[in-house]
């Protein structure tokens, strides 16, 4: 995999305010883009587009909560605004929460659906036309989980199966069109969306150590040079493609 190349374009990352989100906005500005960060965290934006400014590239701050399809437009129209193109389209934005299936709060369900699965389609549905007009990329971040079944984990597997599925729909609409749309599916990382977990009251550790990986947990900084290869020009021969990054946990 050659070094990502990205002078001159601009980026639009969710979920940038740490984790996956932050070293792929980081990444990408190695890379040499203009990156517009957004996530419900502003703090933790500031932070991040901090970092950015310490390597001598450039961030635009988007604090909004993508759980609203409005505010997923609102995102792709600010990009245009502050740097008046749009290259790429990273959907790192998760949200994970492990539940007994009966005892899952509404919420819970609706806000892991509205995150995972409906903000990437709503930013698709604003960015492409943009994109189109740059023969630009989408690159969606979904999950081991898409590929194999997790305990306590059935909105979360749902939600990351349907965005694999819905970037391989996308990339066949857009076939004959200058646009590049793929996925990478990481396994286990040392996030906070990973530190912050709770577990619900009696489950079985068995059934958590069958989607844990026999080889540890994947880095962070390896699934987001992922990202900002499949962003650039650079990943040309890829389209409706979906990287597995987990260490061999889908392996068998």
């Amino acid at each position: 995999m050659t070094p990502p190349s990205m002078v001159d374009k601009v980026a639009l990352v969710t979920g940038a305010a740490s984790g996956l989100g932050r070293a792929t906005a980081i990444a990408l500005a190695r890379a040499g883009a203009s990156v517009c960060i957004v996530d419900v965290n502003a703090q933790g934006l500031a932070d991040t587009a901090g970092e950015i400014a310490a390597i001598g590239g450039v961030a635009h701050i988007h604090s909004a909560d993508l759980s609203q399809p409005d505010n997923c437009g609102a995102a792709v129209a600010t990009t245009l605004s502050a740097f008046g193109r749009l290259d790429a389209l990273c959907n790192v934005a998760g949200v994970i929460k492990f539940a007994h299936t009966p005892d899952m709060a509404a919420r819970d369900y609706m806000l892991t659906m509205a995150v995972n699965l409906h903000a990437p389609f709503f930013l698709c549905q604003a960015a492409i036309p943009h994109l189109l007009d740059q023969d630009g990329a989408i690159v969606n971040v979904t999950s081991s989980a898409a590929f194999v079944g997790e305990a306590y984990l059935a909105a979360y597997c749902a939600s990351k199966a349907g965005l694999t599925h819905m970037t391989k729909a996308l990339a066949m609409e857009y076939m004959h069109q200058p646009i590049r749309i793929n996925a990478v599916a990481p396994g286990g990382m040392m996030t906070g969306i990973v530190t912050g977990l709770t577990m619900p009251d009696n489950i079985d550790p068995s059934l958590i150590a069958r989607f844990s990986g026999l080889r540890g947990l994947v880095e962070v900084d390896e699934v987001a040079q992922t990202i900002a290869w499949l962003a650039s020009p650079g990943a040309q021969g890829f389209h409706g493609a979906c990287i597995n990054i987990d260490r061999g946990i889908t392996a068998g």
